[in-house]
């Protein structure tokens, strides 16, 4: 008898199938880029207890990546300065498109799809003019490039879709770069990051600025509180040694709000906040750092930090069932919990910055 996965296949092969969707497969739980003991890099999916699902080839160093809303599918996002995304079928692993920036541009290395799942999109550098810029495609005609907008700011890195209202919450790193100079940052002295809300077609409906003191705590990796509640992560690019917040809450109707900045542990970070997640019932927020490898969660009432757990050179991080799930640059993977952690896999890969959940 026919597996009802050979039928859809079949289905699929003739072009009478209904569009396929995460509900066709028992998909993966996390998703991450990774590197090779040979050096070549790869796009892996993991199941909920981190056994390795699927790989998929990646021509050079990943970052993250974004799940489609619908369709079976993510796109894995190049490291910066990146000149791929790669979109990827999950029930196979294979790929099924590359997208390119146009010529002057680069992608930052996130991006994220709206609800409905019809438009990707991606944030990039546009490094002649010096601006932010977010990149409109629309993927129901084969991940098409339609338009592009301002993003705000300088640098922006990564960006998500807001729960208070219809739009994207961007974090503008506010470094400039150029690829002409490798990752080197060209304006320490005067950046000037910000957390920009967005409208889908570019209107700017809000901006979070630091404190003029802060403004070399460049806004990087972003989280988002069901209430509207956006978390970041911040990397300090200035003064080595210096005791700065990394951890910071806001919303479009408040001033923000930085955690754990009077908690000498916070020098534990190095500076360097690597992934940033809220806690399923959103009490608590958790944020990585490889520099200083250590994970540390922390109370978002009160802003105090609550634990921390030590593990070299850690930084992809998600929720899961007991509490949070990290992945590390040595292929660990592990459970983090109140008691403590557990580990769940060793792998033969280098996991990179960021875990991400499929729901």
């Amino acid at each position: 008898m026919t597996s009802r996965r050979g039928f859809l296949a079949g289905l699929l092969a003739s072009g009478l199938a209904p569009q396929a969707s995460w509900a066709d497969l028992d998909y993966p739980a996390y998703l991450s880029a990774a590197k090779h003991a040979d050096g070549t890099y790869v796009f892996a999916g993991l199941s909920a207890t981190g056994s390795l699902l699927f790989r998929c080839p990646l021509p050079d160093r990943g970052h993250a990546a974004s799940a489609h809303p619908i369709r079976p599918e993510v796109v894995a996002f190049a490291r910066r300065p990146g000149l791929f995304a790669d979109v990827i079928d999950c029930r196979t692993g294979a790929p099924l498109a590359r997208l390119a920036p146009p010529a002057g541009h680069h992608f930052y290395g996130h991006g994220c799809f709206t609800p409905d799942g019809n438009r990707l999109y991606t944030t990039e550098n546009d490094y002649e003019n010096t601006r932010g810029v977010v990149g409109v495609w629309d993927t129901s005609n084969g991940y098409q490039r339609i338009g592009s907008f301002a993003s705000g700011g300088i640098g922006p890195h990564e960006l998500l879709l807001r729960r208070d209202a219809p739009g994207l919450i961007i974090a503008n790193g506010g470094i400039q770069t150029h690829p002409d100079s490798g990752r080197d940052k060209l304006n320490l002295d005067t950046m000037t990051p910000n957390l920009s809300y967005l409208s889908f077609n570019g209107t700017i409906e809000a901006q979070m600025q630091l404190p003029d003191d802060l403004h070399q705590n460049s806004i990087r990796h972003l989280a988002m509180h069901p209430n509207g509640t956006v978390g970041f992560a911040m990397q300090w690019q200035g003064e080595s040694g210096a005791d700065v917040p990394i951890v910071g809450l806001h919303h479009p109707s408040a001033a923000p709000r930085l955690l754990a900045e009077d908690d000498p542990r916070v020098r534990n970070l190095n500076g360097y906040g690597g992934s940033i997640c809220f806690s399923a019932d959103g009490t608590s927020i958790a944020v990585t750092s490889p520099r200083g490898g250590v994970v540390q969660v922390i109370d978002v009432l009160t802003g105090a930090l609550q634990h921390e757990h030590q593990i070299k050179d850690v930084c992809g991080l998600a929720i899961s069932a007991s509490g949070f799930i990290a992945s590390s640059g040595s292929g660990l993977v592990v459970s983090l919990h109140q008691s403590g952690m557990e580990p769940l896999s060793q792998l033969d890969l280098r996991w990179d910055n960021h875990l991400i959940r499929l729901t």
